[in-house]
């Protein structure tokens, strides 16, 4: 069992961990293929997703920036499926999951679990992410985050262990002193516990099959919860006894 005493930071990831991501991902890339009559399964959208996002953030260390990656998943799935993004008066499509980003909404447990912890420790997100599309995020959160890391910043994507490194350097923490909360074990359950650092995974999917928009990964965390409902409460009853 966790000690949550021993911790001083609590380090999130952002995009379907706070933010629901596969519910803003999904619509927009169900939309552009819906345009072309093209009738491909919701699993199968969110897959393509991971699998196009995986390779474009892990190109032999060619860091190019998160509304690139967005850019070229667009690209990559017309070229699967025999389309060129056009250009409308509303917009381009190559943009359309990069102008949606600002909209994806929290969980409907997010605030509150961020309101709660803030009372007991300082916060950070670890998120592959550029500032500038963060900040649209941050709205939504309604919290004072003490860190932000993002893949900008750090010019590598998570599941590199890099983005964890340079986080504990700019915390000026050590390992033992921070618990990372996450939804992927792909990028973030791996990584974090190769640097001893102790790890939530927020199973989101819990009831649904496969992996969605991450790619399929393997570690046991120190903790697995449903939500960020049951984790607080989880904290709450480990440090009031």
């Amino acid at each position: 069992m966790l000690d949550f005493n021993q911790f001083e930071i609590v380090s999130f990831d952002c995009y379907g961990t706070l933010i629901d991501w596969e519910s803003g991902i999904l619509p927009v890339l169900k939309h552009l293929l819906s345009n072309r009559e093209i009738d491909f399964s919701d699993d199968g959208t969110l897959e393509l997703f991971a699998e196009y996002e995986s390779e474009l953030e892990n190109q032999n260390n060619d860091y190019i920036k998160y509304r690139e990656v967005l850019q070229q998943i667009v690209q990559k799935i017309g070229q699967k499926f025999n389309f060129e993004p056009t250009e409308t008066e509303s917009g381009t499509e190559i943009n359309c999951l990069v102008d949606s980003l600002k909209n994806w909404q929290p969980f409907p447990d997010t605030v509150a679990a961020l309101s709660a912890l803030k009372q007991k420790y300082k916060l950070a997100v670890i998120s592959n992410i550029d500032d500038d599309l963060f900040a649209g995020t941050a709205k939504h959160l309604k919290v004072e985050f003490d860190w932000l890391i993002t893949a900008e910043q750090v010019r590598s994507y998570k599941p590199s262990t890099r983005n964890f490194e340079i986080a504990l350097e700019t915390m000026g923490i050590a390992p033992e002193k921070l618990l990372h909360v996450a939804q992927s074990v792909y990028h973030d359950i791996v990584p974090a516990k190769a640097l001893g650092i102790s790890t939530v995974w927020v199973n989101r999917r819990h009831d649904k099959t496969g992996f969605g928009a991450t790619m399929p990964a393997s570690s046991k965390p120190d903790l697995e919860v449903p939500d960020l409902k049951t984790l607080i409460e989880a904290i709450d009853f480990a440090t009031h006894l």
